[in-house]
């Protein structure tokens, strides 16, 4: 954020440095700590193997009442890497000296056309094109030239609402954490980390479940018909 010291800041004034550095950052961070936990694999898993796999366990389960457990562990890759990545993303900006990623509209719009292009792709994969296409359409066949478009309308805000969202609730937090330490430099209150590092969470576990809601949408076609 423009204004705000930053370690990378203090190499580079450009703002586009800052953001790609930090992203990067993002992905060396999440890369390491894959790599740790697939390191030495035990039977009974210790530290950030024990940490992974409850993280993954937990990830199975977000998306079992949403889309079912065959396809929430299908998924599971998609789902949990977009879930380290972003709260990685979120939480390094509650650090003092850098800042997150995730509080530019580039990166929260990319990672909201990957979600949009891959449900729509497996939609169209398990469906094919007409059939997903006319559920579009909806029910009522005259009813359909009304439809067909505020479906897709509907479908294209998907990518703005999960972009934006994402992107507005951290962007204030970089902006409310900036207040604070123009304010009280030396002594920032800890409650206001804490409730910065549960909106982290928070926004991360909100834009898992919606991925599974989309996916559901997508592929689960015949089940609703039923």
């Amino acid at each position: 954020m423009e204004g705000i010291f930053t370690f990378f800041g203090s190499i580079s004034e450009n703002h586009a440095f800052v953001y790609v550095a930090h992203t990067l950052l993002t992905a060396i961070i999440a890369l390491i700590l894959a790599k740790v936990a697939t390191k030495s694999l035990r039977v009974v898993p210790q530290g950030v193997q024990n940490l992974m796999e409850s993280y993954l366990e937990g990830v199975v389960a977000m998306g079992r009442d949403v889309i079912g457990e065959s396809y929430a562990k299908k998924y599971l890759p998609l789902v949990a890497t977009l879930g380290i990545f972003i709260f990685i993303a979120n939480i390094i900006g509650v650090i003092p000296g850098f800042e997150s990623p995730s509080g530019n509209i580039n990166f929260t719009l990319t990672l909201a056309l990957i979600v949009f292009i891959y449900y729509n792709f497996e939609g169209i994969r398990r469906q094919g094109v007409v059939h997903y296409f006319a559920h579009f359409a909806g029910p009522v066949k005259f009813l359909a030239p009304l439809m067909f478009p505020i479906e897709v309308v509907s479908h294209i805000s998907r990518i703005i609402s999960l972009s934006f969202r994402l992107f507005g609730n951290i962007k204030g937090d970089d902006l409310f954490l900036w207040v604070l330490l123009m304010l009280a430099p030396w002594i920032v209150p800890l409650p206001a980390f804490a409730l910065l590092i549960f909106t982290s969470f928070l926004q991360t576990f909100i834009f898992m479940i919606l991925t599974y809601v989309y996916l559901a949408g997508a592929v689960l076609l015949e089940e609703e018909a039923l």
